[in-house]
This record gives C-alpha cells, structure tokens and sequence, in this order.
C-alpha cells in the first residue's frame, strides 16, 4: 500500500523532524510512504479576509497539482468525521478492498483548506474541533497511521 501526505510548510524545529523521520522508519515496514512538502504562501501581516482567501486558494492549487490519479484522499479537517483509532485502521483497511492501493493525506496549512481540495476529498477526517500547528498535526498524522497498521497487522502496541 501507498500513503502519500501532502502538507503545507516545512518542519522548522529538529525535534519534529526527528519525531517524523522515526515514523517513517516504522511504517517502512508496513507501506510504501511519501511526503510532499507544498511551499506555504505568503500571508501579509493584518490581512484582509480577501488576502487570506487568496492565500487559501493558492495553497489548495498547489496541493491538487500533487494528488496522484487514481488516489483515495482523505483531507484532515475539523469538520470532518471523528474516528477512533480502530475505526481509522478499518477504513485504512478497507480502502485496497474498494481497489484503492493509494491513500493521500492531506493537511493544511494555517488558514485550512480550499474549498477545492475539500470537494476532492473522499474523506474528511477531524482528529479534533481543536486547532494543531500543521508541524504537530504531522506527526499526530503519522503516529495515527502506524498505530492503524499495528491494529490492522493484530500486532501489540502501546494503548
């Protein structure tokens, strides 16, 4: 299986680098993983709600130019549906069954998503109402994925 997560923004700070750079070596054992880092757009100090459609709509542009043909996306966004972590490895579980091998991830940037990418999604899942840095969101994302393959594999794995 292939799961593709496509965020806005690079990792500033070592340690979430390190945290995702643990994940990815976990889940090489269980999918074949890529992140794609889209570049985050400008937003000008005190911007206008214009300005900061503008900035969501480019964003958005940019992560549809990256979502592979043929890929299931499930887009993280707060309204979307809550899942346990049982219910996020049965629907990672059942996407191959609806011949589906490629799953994308996408996390947004600051401002949330495009109305564009919402509509694209097939998915919309909420990890909470709360709002995460998308840096965090990351490895929250990460961390989530790999538990789900633990639960899908009956492997133990720390509750």
């Amino acid at each position: 299986m292939r799961i593709h997560i496509i965020c806005i923004g690079k990792l500033k700070e070592r340690y979430w680098s390190d945290a995702v750079s643990e994940y990815q070596k976990r889940l090489s054992k269980y999918c074949d993983l890529e992140i794609t880092e889209v570049k985050e757009a400008r937003l000008p100090d005190k911007a206008s709600p214009a300005q900061e459609t503008a900035v969501i709509e480019e964003e958005g542009r940019s992560i549809l130019k990256h979502i592979k043909d043929g890929s299931y996306v499930i887009s993280l966004e707060i309204q979307g549906k809550n899942l346990s972590s049982e219910e996020l490895a049965a629907k990672i579980e059942s996407i191959p069954l609806a011949g589906k091998s490629h799953i994308t991830f996408i996390i947004g940037g600051s401002l949330g998503l495009s109305k564009e990418v919402s509509k694209r999604a097939d998915f919309k899942l909420s990890f909470s109402k709360m709002t995460f840095p998308h840096q965090m969101m990351r490895v929250i994302l990460l961390e989530q994925i790999y538990r789900a393959f633990k639960i899908i594999k009956n492997e133990t794995y720390h509750k």
